[in-house]
């Protein structure tokens, strides 16, 4: 079995920073991809950003500029550093990772939360 879990969530307040982290572990061979999606109250999950084994990135556009994200591969990990956080950002944070384990196969993290005050 594979476990997906995220930390470092929290409350800042607007133009503060957070820094996300990821970790995927088990029965795992190798991560396709690893990424971020958020939802909102009220809002459909939306991609937020991605990063592939062969580091292909893609970031919403409302994240550009202000996200990054990373990955350390040996360590099955994906962190989404957070500046300039904007109200808007406010939502709970997933985590997934496309995972190889004779098959690939989707898991996702319990989420975390991320509040922007203003």
């Amino acid at each position: 079995q594979v476990q997906v879990v995220e930390s470092g969530g929290g409350l800042v307040q607007a133009g503060g920073s957070l820094r996300l982290s990821c970790a995927a572990s088990g029965n795992i061979f190798s991560i396709n991809v690893m990424g971020w999606y958020r939802q909102a109250p009220g809002k459909q999950r939306e991609l937020v950003a991605s990063i592939t084994s062969g580091d292909s990135i893609n970031y919403a556009d409302s994240v550009k500029g202000r996200f990054t994200i990373s990955r350390d591969n040996a360590k099955n990990t994906v962190n989404l550093q957070m500046n300039s956080l904007k109200p808007e950002d406010t939502a709970v944070y997933y985590c997934s990772a496309a995972v190889v384990a004779g098959i690939l196969r989707t898991y996702w993290g319990q989420g975390t939360q991320v509040t922007v005050s203003s």
